[in-house]
């Protein structure tokens, strides 16, 4: 069985790469290196060289709310860009499955919760990320119509937030969980006894561990085969302020956490109904203690080599 996946040594990618070697696939990863996914016919060309058996997207353009707000372009065309691109040169070569990772963003700002997949297109977005929750949406709708029109059987995933090793852990861009990982590394090293954080700290927040994610990814790939998106995630949440405390904790950060609540909380609560999931035989695994705690140490030994993304 031979594996395409794109993003291979992002945040995802990589645990997905990870976890399908350790089946015996033969996989073939797609960075910036290897091929431009914003150039249609290089990502037809390369896609056709191949001739997989499945092509897994985990390539995007991602960041926290500031980088959101402040490149909407960027995080809508381009992603819609790369995700067209992929399925189109999937078709061209005839692959037989393509797994599309979307972003639990993609629902409504003030969605019942724990949000159920039928839950998308019922109601406003959260309007700091809604370029690259629209681009997922377009995703997940371009995926319904390969089906529709030519009888593929490709699938969407909605992963919750994610973390873990290759994470961006660059201040301005990167998702919560990495920058406060970097932030209270640093607080500790240097010694600093306070750090301010953005918001209240009281929206509520849940993380799945990308090597969970992975092994969802690889069961998903062999069970399931619908039109409807499926979730992907713990069930489980915890406020933005706990996650604080908890990775202050973690990285042996003892100063005052304080909060500037003139920056934007983004949506109240996201937790994913992971019901779908959950029928398939998969569960999470990586607490989410033992995965701060293991993406901590992989952190401050990734700076010490110059090889985070920082």
């Amino acid at each position: 069985m031979s594996i395409v996946v794109a993003g291979a040594t992002g945040l995802a990618g990589s645990a997905i790469v990870n976890a399908y070697k350790k089946t015996g696939a033969e996989v073939v990863g797609i960075n910036r290196s290897v091929c431009n996914l914003l150039d249609r016919e290089a990502t037809i060309a390369f896609i056709k060289s191949v001739k997989p058996t499945l092509v897994v997207d985990a390539a995007a353009k991602v960041g926290g709310i500031g980088a959101n707000s402040s490149y909407p372009v960027e995080f809508l065309a381009d992603n819609v860009r790369i995700q067209s691109n992929l399925m189109e040169a999937a078709h061209a070569a005839d692959v037989e499955k393509f797994i599309f990772l979307g972003s639990s963003c993609i629902y409504p700002r003030d969605a019942a919760q724990p949000m159920k997949e039928e839950y998308l297109l019922t109601g406003p977005l959260e309007e700091s990320n809604s370029a690259y929750a629209i681009a997922k949406i377009a995703g997940i709708e371009l995926i319904k119509s390969f089906r529709k029109e030519y009888g593929r059987k490709w699938i969407s995933l909605m992963p919750t937030n994610l973390y873990g090793p290759y994470d961006n852990f660059e201040l301005q861009g990167s998702h919560v969980l990495p920058a406060f990982i970097r932030r209270f590394v640093e607080a500790r090293e240097s010694g600093r006894s306070k750090e301010i954080l953005w918001g209240t700290g009281a929206p509520m927040r849940e993380f799945l561990h990308v090597d969970d994610l992975a092994a969802a990814v690889v069961i998903a790939g062999e069970k399931y085969d619908s039109a409807q998106h499926m979730n992907i995630g713990t069930g489980e949440d915890l406020t933005i302020k706990a996650l604080a405390e908890l990775v202050a904790e973690l990285a042996g950060f003892s100063g005052e956490i304080a909060w500037d609540s003139s920056k934007p909380d983004g949506t109240p609560r996201k937790v994913l109904d992971v019901t779908k999931v959950k029928s398939l035989g998969w569960e999470p695994n990586i607490s989410l203690r033992d995965g701060i705690a293991a993406t901590i140490d992989w952190y401050i030994d990734a700076t010490a080599k110059g090889e985070s993304r920082r």
